[in-house]
Order: structure tokens, then C-alpha cells, then sequence
């Protein structure tokens, strides 16, 4: 990931509707959920949630499809990856993990 991308997905992330949005969606998975399943389990206002899932939405952390007269969104797991492994690239400096960094950057115990 490119560092203009990950300032754009940080940025899209640090507002608390947005970021419960965004987790919301990872929770549901590749599936997604309809935005009025969205507005309901957060108690957003559609007016709200919509312009929140354009910036998520500008940001690439979610996707949205048409389905009949739903549109459901899912989050971007390849763009959420991709931002935790840039975050995660230079992790304990090239040296081994410590058991306090072992959960972040994933290595074994």
C-alpha cells in the first residue's frame, strides 16, 4: 500500500461512526450488510450513514453492490490487509518480536 493510500484509509477510519461502520462490516464478512441493517444496528440517520459509507467508500475500505433495490456494502479485506501491513512493515525493526509485539505482527510464540 502506498503511503497516500493509508493517510487516505487512516483518515477515513478516525471518526467514530465511520470507524463503527467500518468494524460493523468487517464483523458481517464477505456478505455484507444493507445500509438500513447498518443505520439500525449503529443508530445512524441514513442521511448520516450515507455520507459516512462515501467516505469509507473513497477511501477503498468497503464495496457496495446492487441487490434488487438493496444496495449492500461489505468492508475491502484486501484494503484492510493491505493497510495493517504497511502499518505493520518495518515491525520491531527488522529484529525478532518480542512477546509484547507477537499479537501484531502475527509471529509465533
Amino acid at each position: 500500500m502506498e503511503t497516500r493510500a493509508a493517510i487516505a484509509a487512516l483518515a477515513a477510519l478516525a471518526q467514530e461512526s465511520r470507524l463503527a461502520t467500518f468494524r460493523l462490516l468487517v464483523q458481517a464478512g464477505p456478505t455484507g450488510l444493507a445500509a438500513s441493517k447498518i443505520a439500525e444496528a449503529l443508530g445512524i440517520p441514513a442521511s448520516s450513514l450515507s455520507f459516512h459509507l462515501k467516505e469509507l467508500s473513497h477511501a477503498g475500505l468497503i464495496a457496495s453492490r446492487q441487490e434488487g433495490r438493496f444496495i449492500i456494502y461489505a468492508a475491502r479485506f484486501g484494503t484492510m490487509n493491505g493497510l495493517l501491513a504497511y502499518l505493520l512493515e518495518n515491525c520491531c525493526g527488522g529484529n525478532p518480536c518480542t512477546p509484547d509485539c507477537v499479537p501484531a505482527c502475527g509471529a509465533a510464540t
